[in-house]
């Protein structure tokens, strides 16, 4: 992992080492801080932006991460298409004017870029540092040889995406991710240069052991030593250890030191209890510390079983995951800390325990927070190996750049206690083509060499006896892409392998819109290029349409459940996503496949993996209850702790209803009459809970609820403002679609807007929003001085609504 950039972990063990270094240098320990401050930017074609004298004054300023297609205007005719988000790419330049103080003459200056999209050029001063296409990798950049230490600096960025379609869903472009500027001495410990294992563990101890290489760029021997430290949760040392100091006369060379450390009672990681310890390791020349460098660690063991399927820590339990795309909805694809944490908290409430991250290497920023939170992760490489649907796809890159960004990957990722898989490839076209018998086990004996701890699987959406992939031998569990109704036979089709559901279901909704009758299952589109037959683009909410390759989401929970050798799934998809509509469709231009809308409200069938997944108590009725008269309306329910539920419209009870055999939900079919409709579960004659849902009037008010009242004044904190629609008795109206203007005022700017609508045209990065189904949503980012922020909602006709948050 790259030093410095946990905040989560204080911790570390003991150990020593013998290399060569410099005997007086700088003595200042490791510095990396974050760059990502005083850009500036230009969306256009530029000659020699990479020189230092090029006047970038009249370019725009700005800090990053930053995307620049999500500023863009929607339109079918953007190069990129529907099914890539329907928006913007281009070139674009980045250019940054620093200084690197002068005591900094004799140490060594790096850049990591933590993820650019895509096919990047780096420059500094003039000087070509290099080109990384993948837009996903992480990489790093030496600037040393070519910094005027003390004075002016200009690092420039080039961004190239503008040849499109290259993507089969939205990637966004440009700097998009973090950047670091990191700072060391001559002797210090390499890029993502050490790994951790915990290859005994029981609950009296854990053997740690420890790989460290230190990288020796001095130009005098002296002697040094290594020290390493445990730490728990407290920040208290647990465990250390250590070794004799040596020299040796070798330079420009990196050394490799191994060390186990036992940790006595350690508290294990899992996705309950996701206890994080950290490993501090220090490199010390005579009594001066000269690198620190921390390390990520979760003490846990896993394993994957033909017949028992997955244990974490000994205990059987499935892997409850989604797969999910990189970007943030209306914030694009720009990373932000708070933003992932907020979509991991709603996956977490609904028994989620499980990410893939779908189909490429994340931010780091989403394991630090899986390692946090406890979410077992996939992560993976590749959408594509030498050749794919898109034309302008990384297939162009594979034969030359494979190597190279899946080493940089596992060497990034592999120390987070979280990733417990890897993947080297999503539906790869090369299934039943003879090239995959010479690139899978390639992919997979890279990742070996790097990391032998975890299973690898590739995402098989053809998983029968002829798939070449699998059939290669490469993979440790075999990954299935639907194909649901196959399950079952599975160890027929492959005797004595491991099976995981590397993606499941592709239900299909639009958060608050119903159809009836809802008790049939509808494969729509028949093809997938089908358009759309139903107003607005439109799909019913009920958990009853999907696509001709998917299953319902209650149709796959029912076989997943019922075998114990179904190691675990992942849906596609936890949260709607910008581009890949279905069928690619205009006006759409983002998905309905979401548990969770774009916006982050939760559809219905959120609460059957509720009901399900988790032990709290849920009962949730719908539709909603504004229909003509004498409709037939089905009412659903999704509940748990209960015996039963009882329906009531207006006082009078409608029956009830118990689930029998293995249903998940009841339902009701009702002839609509105004009013009040109750839901009241009972276990064993007791009232568990009860709900109820109005019909509403006209709308005549506004609603403002903030998840987060109280945020960092650091430039990048937010709140997430949910705006609601009502009557004048304070029911949410389901069709209100008011225009609904924001303002605010203090320390913080409207990051973007949104409402879930997977067919709306409107920019994210206004001051307005319409309703959607009586909901919308503002995102608010703080600045970087703490004070009070006003918000206001207003809408013509309806009564405005304000609340008041606070930086600090």
């Amino acid at each position: 992992m790259p030093p410095l950039k946990l905040s989560l972990l204080k911790h570390g063990l003991l150990c020593m080492v013998m290399l060569i270094c410099l005997n007086s240098f700088a003595q200042q320990s490791r510095q990396t801080i974050d760059f990502d401050k005083g850009w500036r930017f230009n969306l256009d074609a530029v000659n020699n932006g990479q020189l230092p004298g090029l006047n970038d004054a009249g370019w725009r300023s700005l800090n990053l991460p930053h995307d620049w297609s999500i500023e863009g205007k929607f339109s079918k005719d953007n190069p990129a298409t529907p099914e890539g988000g329907a928006l913007p790419g281009g070139i674009g330049w980045y250019r940054k004017t620093f200084t690197v103080p002068a005591a900094s003459k004799n140490q060594l200056v790096y850049i990591d870029f933590d993820g650019v999209y895509q096919k990047s050029d780096v420059w500094i001063n003039g000087h070509h540092l290099g080109f990384r296409p993948n837009g996903y990798i992480s990489f790093r950049y030496e600037l040393t040889p070519y910094l005027n230490f003390g004075g002016k600096n200009v690092i420039a960025v080039k961004v190239d995406n503008s040849v499109q379609p290259n993507s089969r869903w939205y990637s966004g472009s440009g700097i998009y991710r973090n950047v670091w500027l990191v700072t060391t001495n001559k002797v210090a410990i390499d890029h993502w240069g050490t790994y951790i294992t915990t290859p005994e563990v029981s609950d009296a101890s854990a053997t740690v052991n420890l790989k460290i290489q230190v990288k020796n760029r001095a130009v005098k021997r002296e002697v040094f030593t290594i020290k390493t430290s445990i730490y728990n949760a407290a920040g208290k040392v647990v465990s250390a250890g250590g070794s004799i100091p040596s020299k040796t006369d070798l330079q420009d060379t990196v050394f490799e030191n191994s060390i186990d450390i036992t940790v006595k009672n350690p508290h294990l990681w899992s996705v309950n209890q996701p206890y994080l310890y950290k490993v501090v390791t220090q490199v010390i020349s005579g009594k001066t510390i000269v690198d620190t460098y921390t390390t990520p660690l979760g003490i846990r063991y896993f394993n994957f079983d033909a017949d028992k399927g997955f244990s974490l820590n000994g205990k059987l339990m499935k892997i409850l995951g989604v797969c999910d795309h990189h970007d943030l909805g209306s914030l694009g694809a720009a990373i932000n800390t708070r933003a992932l944490e907020r979509q991991l908290q709603i996956l977490k409430a609904m028994g989620c325990n499980g990410i893939r991250t779908s189909h490429n290497p994340p931010a780091p920023e989403l394991l630090d927070l899986c390692d946090k939170m406890g979410f077992i992760v996939m992560d993976e490489a590749f959408d594509c190996w030498e050749w794919k649907k898109e034309k302008y796809d990384y297939h162009l890159f594979f034969k030359e750049w494979h190597k190279r960004d899946l080493e940089d990957q596992i060497l990034r990722d592999r120390n987070h206690p979280s990733v417990m898989i890897w993947s080297i490839g999503n539906e790869i076209p090369q299934q039943h083509d003879t090239s995959a018998l010479r690139i899978a086990p390639e992919l997979a004996n890279i990742v070996r060499k790097l990391d032998n701890t975890r299973p690898i699987t590739a995402a098989n959406n053809n998983p029968d006896t002829s798939n070449k992939i699998i059939k290669s031998g490469a993979i440790d569990l075999v990954g299935y892409n639907y194909h649901e109704g196959e399950y079952a036979k599975f160890h027929s089709r492959y005797p004595g392998k491991k099976f995981i559901a590397t993606e499941t279901t592709s239900g299909l909704e639009t958060r608050g819109y119903y159809e009836m009758p809802s008790d049939s299952i509808r494969i729509w589109p028949e093809r997938w290029d089908k358009p759309f037959i139903r107003p607005g683009n439109n799909v019913s909410a009920f958990d009853n349409v999907r696509p001709p390759w998917g299953s319902t989401h209650e149709a796959t929970w029912k076989v997943m459940k019922k075998y114990d050798f179904l190691s675990g799934m992942f849906i596609w998809t936890g949260f709607d996503y910008l581009g890949e509509p279905t069928p690619y469709s205009w006006p759409s231009r983002s998905s309905y496949f979401g548990i969770v809308d774009l916006a982050g409200f939760p559809k219905d069938v959120y609460y059957m993996y509720q009901s399900e997944w988790t032990d709290k108590p849920v009962l949730h009725i719908f539709p909603h209850w504004n229909w003509e008269a004498g409709k037939a309306v089905d009412v659903w329910a999704y509940y748990n702790h209960a015996d039963e539920v009882e329906l009531f419209l207006n006082g009078k009870s409608l029956g009830i209803k118990k689930k029998t055999g293995d249903d998940l939900h009841i339902m009701w079919r009702v002839k609509f009459e105004p009013g009040t409709l109750k839901a009241v579960s009972r276990k064993d004659g007791k009232v568990v809970l009860t709900r109820e849902i109005h019909t509403a009037g006209a709308p005549a008010k506004i609603e403002l609820s903030a998840d987060r009242k109280l945020i960092a004044a650091d430039g990048k904190d937010l709140s997430f403002i949910t705006v609601k629609i009502l009557d004048k008795d304070g029911n949410v109206v389901p069709d209100a679609d008011n225009l609904v203007n924001f303002k605010i005022n203090g320390e913080a700017v409207i990051a973007s807007v949104d409402n879930g609508d997977p067919v709306s045209h409107d920019s994210f990065k206004v001051n307005y929003r319409k309703a959607f189904h009586g909901l919308a949503l503002a995102i608010v980012q703080a600045k970087e001085k703490a004070g009070v922020i006003n918000f206001t909602a207003t809408s013509n006709g309806l009564q405005s609504a304000s609340l008041v948050l606070t930086s600090k």
